[in-house]
This record gives structure tokens, C-alpha cells and sequence, in this order.
């Protein structure tokens, strides 16, 4: 290789899992990462969105997840995403939801509607508790015991920093660990035992591709760039929403501290003012009990 080429850039990403010519690994990936989920094997699947490299440079908003269905009517989507933000949990469920809803068109019936899996491999870590080391979260539809309220798929996210493996034992494992560390292999003839695969070898292949022809690897640096410089936006809109959140935090913080005070100073004057009426209260006895004492003073005994 001339070039060492990082399979996680979006038009690498989307040649190796979304072009035709590709297409039986976008099937070995979908059942490695489905392989508990499925009732048996994926066998064959439509492209529905294949990749246009030609298209791809030119068109700065591309799409550049997979999109893919098979024999049976389910829905498959692939996405990598390099940024983590605060609203990518809602943009990942509203995608989900949005390519499972548009299965049916004016007149459907429900019963027209298939599964939907969603799978996200993150460049980034979404979940941040720092107890869970887990790098695979499976989100479906089911209640707090458990208990599925329908089987149609649902959401995988697969957190590529999390994902470490001393040894590669499966197909799931293989794809991590090459999206991962896929840019530290140059040469083909000198790959880790894990990565002899015909599957593993294909997708090197694709990487060499962008890294020999010069317009493959111009398009991956451009787009390398381009995803840098959202990335950088990203950066800066997220510390600035975190910088205005931070304010109002703090701003709220100081109107609860004020309000207190006032409630402490109003509690303090109603305290006074209690002392003040108990003290009224006890002249008032004590010039009453004067006024007895000098009317019993003044009797004369006969």
C-alpha cells in the first residue's frame, strides 16, 4: 500500500459494506453482528442505496450509511459515526424509527411491516458510564421486566474504543477489531493471523484500492478533511451548547441562592416581628396587672 487507509473514513466505510461488488461482505458483516438475533443466516440482500464513487467527491452531503434488504422484507441500515454529541441518541433512534415507518406506504396494513435492524459502529464513546466497559448495546422494544412487545429488530451500537480482544475467536470480533485497527495494516501479504479470511482479504483489497489509484485516495483524503472540519464544528457547537448550559446552570444556581437568602431574610423580619408582638403582648400584661395592683391599693377597709 502507498497509503495506510483508515476504514472507518465515510467513503471507505461505505465502499466496503455499500458497493455491489461488495456485496457479500455487507451479508457477512449483517450476520456477524446479527448472528443471536436472526432465526437463520442472511443468504442474499438488495443494495438499496449502493455507493457511486463518482458521485460520492462532488456531493458533500452523500449518504453514507447502508441501507439493505433481504429475501424476506427486513431492513438493514449501517452507519458509522466518528463524533459523539448530546442528541445523537435521538438522531440514532429517529432513523430507526424513520426507516422502519416508511415500509409502508398510503393503504398498508401493519401487517406489511418487517423487522428493521439498525447497526452504528461508533468512533466515539456514547454510553459514558464509566462502569460499563460493555462495547455492544442492543436497544428493542420491551418493558422494564423484559417482556417483548414486538420482535422487529431494533438498535446496535457497537463502541469501537471500548472493543478490545486479546485474542479474535469470531466473525463479529474480526470486523471490529479491522474497522478499529484497520489502518495500521499496509501490506497484504503480511496481515495477522486473525485477518486471513477471504472475507478480511476483500475488504483489504478495498482499502488498497483508495490507497494505489490517486483519485480513490484524493476522494479519501477530501472526504478525511471534510470530516474533519464538521468534526471541528461539532467540537465547538458542543462546547458552546456546554458553555451556555454551564451559565444557565450557574445563573440558576444563583437565583436559588438569592431566593433563599430572601426567604432566609423574610423568615428572620417574621421572626422579629413575632418577638416584637410577643414583647407588646408582655407590656400589655404587665401594665394590666399595674392597673390591678393600684385599684386593690386604693380599697379602704371600714
Amino acid at each position: 500500500m502507498k497509503h495506510r487507509i483508515d476504514p472507518k473514513i465515510d467513503c471507505v466505510f461505505k465502499a466496503l459494506l455499500g458497493s455491489e461488488e461488495n456485496r457479500n461482505l455487507l451479508i457477512h458483516f449483517l450476520n456477524a453482528i446479527l448472528a443471536s438475533e436472526l432465526s437463520a443466516p442472511i443468504a442474499t440482500v438488495d443494495i438499496l442505496n449502493p455507493y457511486n464513487d463518482r458521485e460520492f467527491l462532488d456531493d458533500k452531503l452523500s449518504i453514507v450509511d447502508v441501507k439493505a434488504k433481504d429475501d424476506k422484507d427486513q431492513v438493514y441500515q449501517v452507519e458509522i459515526q466518528l463524533a459523539s454529541y448530546s442528541y445523537l441518541p435521538a438522531r440514532i433512534l429517529y432513523t430507526w424509527a424513520d426507516i422502519y415507518s416508511k415500509q409502508l406506504k398510503s393503504g398498508d396494513k401493519y401487517l406489511k411491516l418487517k423487522p428493521t435492524y439498525s447497526i452504528w459502529l461508533l468512533g466515539e464513546n456514547l454510553i459514558q458510564d464509566e462502569d460499563d466497559l460493555d462495547y455492544a448495546h442492543v436497544y428493542q422494544l420491551r418493558d422494564t421486566k423484559g417482556k417483548t412487545l414486538i420482535d422487529h429488530g431494533g438498535i446496535w451500537l457497537l463502541e469501537l474504543k471500548k472493543f478490545v480482544a486479546k485474542r479474535i475467536e469470531n466473525d463479529q470480533q474480526r470486523w471490529l477489531q479491522f474497522f478499529k485497527k484497520g489502518d495500521q495494516f499496509d501490506d497484504e501479504n503480511a496481515l495477522p493471523d486473525w485477518m486471513n479470511t477471504p472475507e478480511m482479504r476483500q475488504a483489504m483489497n478495498t482499502l488498497s484500492r483508495f490507497s494505489e489509484k490517486e483519485r480513490d485516495y484524493h476522494t479519501y483524503q477530501a472526504r478525511q478533511n471534510y470530516l474533519r472540519q464538521q468534526h471541528a464544528i461539532q467540537w465547538e457547537l458542543e462546547e458552546e451548547r456546554k458553555g451556555k448550559l454551564l451559565a444557565l446552570l450557574r445563573e440558576e444556581a444563583a437565583l436559588k441562592e438569592k431566593d433563599a437568602a430572601m426567604q432566609e431574610k423574610d423568615a428572620a423580619m417574621q421572626r422579629e416581628s413575632q418577638a416584637m408582638q410577643r414583647e407588646s403582648q408582655a407590656l400589655a400584661e404587665i401594665e394590666r396587672l399595674k392597673v390591678l395592683l393600684n385599684r386593690d391599693a386604693s380599697i379602704v377597709l371600714p
